[in-house]
């Protein structure tokens, strides 16, 4: 059975860093795309970021210059760095990842909740 389990998420003033973490374990044998997504009190989730197994990457435009996504594939491992925070990118934030064999299946994790609070 496949999870993906995020860290890194916590308290921070505006201007702030944090960097989310989010590991794949379990029957793995290929990813694909991996993203990550937040949801704000009261608002739709939306994608933030995303990367291809090659390491192609595309933003949210009001992510676009403070964040950054990375992976380590021999780590199943995608990662967030996320640079002057700002308030409102208050939100729990969410892994999403492409993973399968011949086909792929889709797989959240639990989240992880980012406050930017002075």
């Amino acid at each position: 059975q496949v999870k993906l389990v995020e860290s890194g998420g916590g308290l921070v003033q505006p201007g702030g860093s944090l960097r989310l973490s989010c590991a794949a374990s379990g029957s793995i044998f290929n990813i694909n795309t991996m993203a990550w997504y937040r949801q704000a009190p009261g608002k739709q989730r939306e994608l933030v970021a995303t990367i291809t197994s090659g390491g192609s990457t595309n933003y949210a435009d009001s992510v676009k210059g403070r964040f950054t996504i990375s992976r380590n594939n021999a780590k199943n491992t995608v990662y967030l760095q996320m640079n002057s925070l700002k308030p409102e990118d208050t939100a729990v934030y969410y892994c999403w990842a492409e993973i399968g064999d011949y086909s792929y299946d889709i797989y959240w994790g639990q989240g992880t909740q980012v406050t930017v609070s002075s």
